[in-house]
């Protein structure tokens, strides 16, 4: 398996489509063709994007930025893998965790729902963002106990990355 590598901040579509080139900023390129050899997947993706003051995550799990899995069989691991990895991308992103507006959280198991969401509120302490739990019948990967998505928003006072 490519490994996804670090996240990069770059324009798309700027000869393309430059009013898009303009409107979004995308981090991380990756395509899944390289993620998994076991169906055949070809989709352009990205770990971020940043439409105007809003950020999107990617939904954030056990892998982290260079392909290695954390915390096989720990819910709490791999949580604590996905917040690192999202502090990462939303400030990559010009934007910070206290800026976190939505996070959807999805579980294979309601046992995990303790452990992934004590991660998740210590991370965000103080945030008070509104949240979403779902107990899933699973993910891409057998070994993803859970999965974090996150949408912040850069606050009117706060200057946009240039």
């Amino acid at each position: 398996m490519e490994t996804v590598g670090s996240p990069v901040a770059f324009a798309v579509g700027a000869a393309e489509a430059p009013e898009l080139a303009r409107l979004f900023e995308r981090t991380g390129p990756f395509v899944t063709v390289h993620l998994t050899t076991e169906q055949k997947l070809d989709n352009d993706l990205c770990m971020a994007v940043r439409a105007g003051r809003h950020i999107f995550l990617r939904g954030q799990t056990a892998i982290d930025f260079d392909g290695k899995m954390h915390g096989i069989g720990d819910p709490a691991a791999q949580a604590e893998n996905a917040m690192r990895c999202a502090k990462i991308l939303l400030e990559e992103a010009g934007s910070r965790l206290d800026h976190v507006c939505k996070v959807t959280i999805y579980l294979v198991d309601r046992a995990h729902r303790e452990p992934v969401y004590q991660v998740v509120g210590r991370w965000l302490k103080g945030v008070f963002p509104v949240s979403t739990g779902l107990i899933v019948q699973g993910f891409a990967k057998p070994e993803f106990l859970m999965e974090i998505d996150i949408d912040a928003v850069i606050p009117d006072d706060e200057p946009l990355p240039a």
